[in-house]
C-alpha cells in the first residue's frame, strides 16, 4: 500500500466530513447501535438537546488490519490523540461541538501519530451517527496498522562464519538489529552488506546474502528475521604474477602483500591463498610503499587482472591467477633537502634527525623515521599537534605541484610525463608546528584503592607545566611497572582533551582498572622445590593503597618451611628513596643431600640513579645450620677423596655458620609488566661482600640481563643471560655448601632436579657445587586467553668447580674434560653445558598470587647428571611449579 496515498486519502476525508455534516439527515425511526472497531455501541441514555449542531461523540483507535490486537499499549497511542479531550460526556450533560477547530486537531493528531514511526499504515475515518432525536453525533476512528517488530534474528547457510563473529562485526559497524524493535528496511540491507563483506574476506567472492521475514504464531506483527547466506565457490589464488616490474623481482613484491598471497604447502592450516578483493588496495599500497622506500617515487599499481582457471570437482573452490600490473618509473636520488614552516626548532637541529643525504636514493621509510623523531622533539616542548610531510619536487618533471595534504606518505598517482634530465628529487619538509600546549589538569579515574599521590609521584607531567608527550609516555611505562593496574594503553586509557575556554591548555585524563594485589590466601600446592606445601599468607604490593609492599607468610611443606615478615616503602619520608626490611626463618630439605636451616634479617635501601635505574644497598645477617646430612656425604672414603667437603658441610664446626654481608646492586628495569611482561629489558649487577660481623668471608659478583621483545599481539620472545662467581678470601679457605653455585630446577634448568647440575664427586656423582656458573634461558610466550600463556623454552647452563676440587682423577660428567679445565677463572667448558627444552602452561592463580606452571621438559644434554635420588637423569620429565623462571 502506498503510504503517501493513504495520507492524502485521510486528508480528503477530513475535508469532506464537514460538507457531509451540512446535508440534512433523515432521522431513523429507531436509533440502532453504532458499530465501532467491530463493537456495537448503543446511543447514550442522555441525548443532546434537539436542534443541536453536530457533536463529537466517540473517538476510537482501531487495529482491525492486524486482528484488533496492538503490540504497543493503546494508552501510548491515546497520548498522541489530542482530540480525545474534546469528546462529549453524555452522563454529565456536556456536549462538545464538532467544528473546524476539531478537524484541525484531528489533522494534527494524524501528523503526531505518523511521526512516532510506529505505524506502517494510518487513516482516519469520520462517521455520522444520528441519535433518535435527530441530532448528529460524530464518530472519529483512527485506523492503524503497526510496523512489524523483530522477535528472532538468525543467520543460516554458512559454517565458515560464527554467529558471534557476525554480532561483533555488526556492533563495530553500528548495524545491530535489536530484538523487539521495528523492521527497518535500510538497516536490514546494511546487515546484508556487512555479512556479505565478511564472506568475501573469507574468500567467497560470489557470496549472496538475502533475508526472509516469517510471521510469528499468535501475532501477525511479530516476525522471525532470517538472513540466508549462499557462499558460492571459495576463490583461491593458484599463482601471482607481476607485469611491468624490472628493478624489483616478483619474490620481493610478493613478500609485501599481506592479505592476498599464493597457495603454499600449509594452506590447509593457515588459510593462505584465499583471494580477498576488498583488501587488494591495502596490498597495493604496501607495494607502492616498498617502491618509494627504494627511490621509485612515481611507482603505481594498476587494477588487478583476475583470471578464472577452473572450479574444483565439488564446485566449492574456484581457482584464479592474479596479475598485478606495475609501473615503476625512474629511481630518484635526493637533491636539495630543506625545511619549511619550522620556527621553534631550527633546520640545523632537524636535519640530523633525517638520515637522508644528498646523492643517496630517496627513501620514504627514512622520512617516516625522521618525522617520528621530530614528533618526539616537538612533543617534548609541548607541540603535540605537530605534523609534517615531504613535498617532493622531481627535477625531470615540469611544474611540480605541491600536495594539499600530506598524502605523499601513503598514496601515489600515475607518473607524470618524464622530461629531460637526471632523476633527482628535491625534498622540502613542510613542518606544521602548531601551538605550544600546557597542562591544565591531570585527572585520575578508576583508582578505587590506590591513592592519587601514589600515582602522581610516578608521573613526570605536572599541572601548569609544558605538556611533554614524551614525559607522558615515560609516566605510563612507570605506572605499568607498578603492577597495581591492568596495563594502561595509550589510545584507550589516556585521553588528552583541549581545555574548554583556554587557548593552549589540555586536560589529561588517565583511566585505571585496579588489579587485586591484596591477597589473604589459604592454599596448598606442589612444586619441585617446595614439594607438597600448605600456606597462609597476606601479601600486598599496594598496602592500603599507599604503594607499600607488605608480606606476612607462613608456609609448611614436605621439603620446605618458610616464615617471613617483609615490608618495603618505595617513597621513604615522601622522598624517592626505597627502605625496607625482611625478617625470616626457613628450613629447606634437599632430598638425598642435607637440610639447611636459616634465621636472619635483611635491611634494604635504594635511591634512583636515572629514569628506570636504581641503586640498592642491602645488609643481611643470617645464621645458617646444616643438619640431616645424607650418609653418602659422610662416607669416610668420600670425605677423603674430597678434603674440602668436610668444611663445606660444616662437619666438626657445630654445623653452623654466620653470614654477615653487604650487597650493593644496580638495577636498570624497563620491563612493562611484572607478571606478564611483553617488552623491555632488565639489567642487574650486584656483588655480595661477606665478612664483617660473621665467620665466613667471600665475594660473589652477579651479572644478569633480561630482554623481552614483542613480536606480535600474542607473541613475546624473552631471554635471560646470567653469570655468577664466588670466591673466599681473608682466612676462609672453604665455602659452606649452601653458598656454592648449583643449577637445576624450575628457576634455572627446568628439566633437572634442584641443585643437581654442577661439579661432582669422582666416584659417587654427588654434586659438590662450584664457584662460577653461566646460565641462558630463552622463552617464546604465546598468549592463549586471558591469564593463560603457552611457553616454549630452551635452557642451557653449566657450573664449573673452584680450586678446591683440583686433584688427582677428577670426576668429569661428560668424560672429556681435562684437569686444566677445573682451574678457577672465567673459562667454561662447552662439554659441561647441560640443556633442557620443552613447553609449559603458565596461568595466574589468585589463590597463590603468582603464576602456576605445568612444565613438560626434555633434556637433550644430560650425560653424567644424577637426580635427587642419585639415579641417572631421565630424558623427559613433567613438573608443577609456581612463579616464573626469570
Amino acid at each position: 500500500m502506498v503510504k503517501r496515498l493513504v495520507v492524502f486519502l485521510a486528508l480528503a476525508l477530513l475535508v469532506a466530513a464537514p460538507l457531509a455534516a451540512q446535508q440534512p439527515a433523515t432521522p431513523p425511526q429507531a436509533a440502532a447501535p453504532a458499530l465501532v472497531c467491530g463493537t456495537q455501541v448503543p446511543q447514550p441514555a442522555n441525548l443532546p438537546p434537539v436542534g443541536s449542531a453536530p457533536i463529537l461523540w466517540l473517538v476510537a483507535p482501531c487495529f482491525d488490519a492486524q486482528g484488533g490486537v496492538p503490540l504497543i499499549e493503546t494508552q501510548t497511542y491515546l497520548y498522541y490523540i489530542q482530540v480525545k479531550n474534546l469528546v462529549s460526556k453524555p452522563s454529565e450533560g456536556t456536549w462538545k461541538p464538532y467544528d473546524d477547530a476539531t478537524e484541525k486537531i484531528i489533522l494534527d493528531d494524524f501528523k503526531r501519530l505518523w511521526a512516532t514511526n510506529f505505524l506502517d499504515n494510518l487513516w482516519i475515518d469520520v462517521r455520522d451517527y444520528t441519535f433518535s432525536n435527530g441530532v448528529v453525533g460524530k464518530i472519529v476512528v483512527y485506523n492503524m496498522e503497526e510496523r512489524q517488530r523483530v522477535k528472532i534474528v538468525d543467520y543460516i547457510g554458512s559454517k565458515n562464519i560464527e554467529t558471534s563473529k557476525i554480532d561483533d562485526k555488526l556492533k563495530e559497524e553500528d548495524a545491530v538489529i535489536r530484538l523487539d524493535t521495528f523492521i527497518d528496511p535500510a538497516l536490514v540491507k546494511k546487515v546484508e552488506g556487512v555479512v556479505r563483506g565478511m564472506l568475501k574476506e573469507k574468500g567467497f567472492q560470489f557470496a549472496e546474502v538475502t533475508h526472509e521475514i516469517q510471521m510469528m504464531p499468535g501475532s501477525p506483527k511479530l516476525v522471525h528475521l532470517t538472513f540466508k547466506m549462499d557462499e558460492g565457490p571459495k576463490v583461491r589464488i593458484r599463482s601471482i604474477h607481476f607485469t611491468g616490474n624490472k628493478a624489483i623481482g616478483d619474490r620481493a613484491l610478493k613478500r609485501q602483500m599481506k592479505d592476498n598471497k599464493g597457495q603454499w604447502l600449509f594452506s590447509f592450516l593457515t588459510g593462505r591463498g584465499t583471494y580477498q578483493e576488498a583488501k587488494f588496495d591495502d596490498d597495493a599500497e604496501k607495494i607502492v610503499a616498498y617502491y618509494r622506500d627504494h627511490g621509485y617515487i612515481n611507482a603505481h599499481v594498476g587494477a588487478p587482472d583476475v583470471k578464472f582457471i577452473e572450479d574444483s570437482k565439488d564446485t566449492k573452490t574456484r581457482w584464479i591467477t592474479l596479475g598485478v600490473p606495475i609501473t615503476e618509473g625512474r629511481r630518484y636520488t635526493v637533491g636539495d633537502f630543506t625545511f619549511d614552516g619550522n620556527i621553534v626548532v631550527k633546520s640545523e637541529f632537524l636535519k640530523p634527525l633525517f638520515k637522508l643525504k644528498t646523492g643517496e636514493y630517496y627513501s620514504e621509510k627514512v622520512i617516516r623515521k625522521g618525522l617520528d623523531k621530530a614528533r618526539e622533539v616537538y612533543g617534548t616542548g609541548g607541540y603535540f599537534e605537530f605534523t609534517g610531510y615531504p613535498d617532493l619536487r622531481p627535477r625531470d618533471q615540469a611544474n611540480p605541484v605541491e600536495p594539499e595534504v600530506p598524502e605523499a606518505l601513503k598514496a601515489t598517482e600515475p607518473p607524470k610525463a618524464a622530461q629531460a634530465g637526471p632523476p633527482i628529487v628535491d625534498v622540502v619538509m613542510r613542518m606544521q608546528e602548531g601551538k605550544q600546549f600546557f597542562v591544565n589538569r591531570i585527572i585520575f579515574t578508576g583508582n578505587t584503592t590506590t591513592r592519587d599521590n601514589v600515582i602522581r609521584r610516578e608521573l613526570r607531567l605536572v599541572e601548569d607545566g609544558v605538556f611533554n608527550t614524551e614525559a607522558l609516555k615515560f609516566s605510563i611505562k612507570r605506572l605499568n611497572q607498578l603492577g597495581y593496574f591492568k596495563p594502561i594503553e595509550g589510545g584507550k586509557d589516556v585521553n588528552v582533551e583541549k581545555t574548554p575556554g583556554a587557548d593552549n591548555k589540555v586536560d589529561v585524563r588517565l583511566k585505571f582498572e585496579e588489579q587485586n594485589r591484596n591477597q589473604l590466601t589459604f592454599g596448598a600446592g606442589v612444586s619441585q622445590f617446595e614439594g607438597f606445601f600448605g600456606q597462609m599468607s597476606f601479601q600486598t604490593s599496594n598496602f592500603l593503597g599507599r604503594g607499600e609492599n607488605l608480606t606476612l607468610s607462613l608456609q609448611a611443606g614436605s621439603r620446605a618451611q618458610n616464615y617471613s615478615l617483609a615490608f618495603t616503602e618505595p617513597f621513604l619520608f615522601d622522598r624517592n628513596i626505597t627502605g625496607g626490611f625482611n625478617l625470616f626463618k626457613s628450613e629447606i630439605r634437599y632430598i638425598g643431600q642435607f637440610t639447611q636451616q636459616s634465621t636472619g634479617a635483611v635491611v634494604t635501601t635504594g635511591v634512583p640513579l636515572g629514569g628506570f635505574t636504581r641503586g640498592f644497598i642491602n645488609y643481611s645477617y643470617e645464621r645458617v645450620r646444616v643438619t640431616e646430612i645424607a650418609d653418602v656425604y659422610q662416607d669416610p672414603v668420600v670425605l677423603a677423596r674430597n678434603p674440602f667437603l668436610r668444611d663445606s658441610l660444616l662437619i666438626g664446626q657445630g654445623g653452623e655458620r654466620i653470614i654477615s654481608k653487604v650487597v650493593p646492586s644496580l638495577v636498570h628495569n624497563t620491563v612493562d609488566n611484572p607478571i606478564f611482561p611483553t617488552t623491555g629489558k632488565r639489567y642487574s649487577l650486584s656483588i655480595d661482600l661477606a665478612g664483617l660481623g660473621g665467620n665466613t668471608n667471600f665475594y660473589k659478583p652477579m651479572l644478569e640481563g633480561v630482554w623481552y621483545w614483542k613480536q606480535a599481539s600474542r607473541l613475546t620472545l624473552g631471554w635471560r643471560a646470567q653469570y655468577q662467581y664466588i670466591h673466599p678470601f681473608s682466612g676462609s679457605k672453604e665455602l659452606p655448601i649452601f653458598e656454592k653455585l648449583f643449577l637445576g630446577g624450575e628457576y634455572s634448568l627446568r628439566g633437572f632436579d634442584v641443585r643437581t647440575v654442577g661439579p661432582q664427586d669422582a666416584v659417587t656423582g654427588l654434586v659438590l657445587g662450584g664457584n662460577k656458573s653461566l646460565l641462558l634461558n630463552v622463552e617464546e610466550m604465546i598468549s592463549i586467553a586471558g591469564p593463560v600463556r603457552l611457553i616454549l623454552f630452551y635452557d642451557a647452563g653449566e657450573v664449573e668447580p673452584g680450586p678446591e676440587l683440583q686433584g688427582p682423577a677428577p670426576f668429569v660428567p661428560d668424560g672429556g674434560s681435562l684437569l686444566t679445565t677445573l682451574k678457577p677463572g672465567l673459562n667454561f667448558n662447552l662439554q659441561d653445558v647441560k640443556t633442557s627444552t620443552g613447553a609449559e602452561i603458565r596461568f595466574f592463580m589468585p589463590v597463590l598470587n603468582v603464576p602456576f606452571r605445568l612444565i613438560f621438559a626434555y633434556d637433550p644434554q644430560r650425560s653424567g647428571v644424577f637426580d635427587n635420588s642419585l639415579q641417572p637423569q631421565k630424558g623427559f620429565s613433567f613438573r608443577f611449579a609456581v612463579g616464573s623462571t626469570f
